[in-house]
């Protein structure tokens, strides 16, 4: 079963960040720069929340607020659940099921290291598969031996 560590190797370590005092429009801006559903909120150079398309569709949107007035502070959430470098792939997703959560910030031994989303676990999970499947069926077909 693969890790999050492994996750992270291939697609990268880069965490998208956001002041707690921009906009909302700002981070709209800095989400569709970056092709992400989700920034983390500082605070100086602490982590104080999680910022997502979720929290503008319920916080923002339905609550008709304006995206140049709210700040991220107002409508994150503060409440950050992290995973650790070192878990499977299938800590990560029981733990997003669990939570309801679609993003998820790692964190490893020097501080936060990553972040990865429900697609980034679905899609290591495809590529695991299709390995097995190949093993498999080259096995039957008389390709491998045990």
């Amino acid at each position: 079963m693969s890790r999050i560590s492994d996750i992270l190797a291939h697609k990268g370590s880069q965490v998208f960040t956001i002041p707690e005092d921009a906009t909302v429009i700002a981070a709209l801006a800095e989400m569709e720069r970056h092709n992400t559903g989700s920034l983390v909120v500082l605070r100086g150079s602490d982590v104080a929340g999680i910022f997502t398309e979720r929290d503008l569709a319920r916080r923002v949107a339905l609550a008709g607020r304006d995206v140049e007035q709210t700040r991220v502070r107002e409508v994150m959430t503060a409440q950050v659940i992290c995973i650790e470098n070192g878990a499977t792939v299938h800590d990560a997703m029981t733990l997003m099921t669990q939570e309801r959560i679609r993003h998820l910030p790692v964190v490893g031994p020097g501080g936060m290291c990553g972040v990865v989303s429900i697609g980034d676990l679905v899609q290591s999970l495809a590529a695991e598969q299709e390995v097995e499947i190949r093993y498999l069926t080259a096995y039957i077909r008389g390709e491998l031996s045990v």
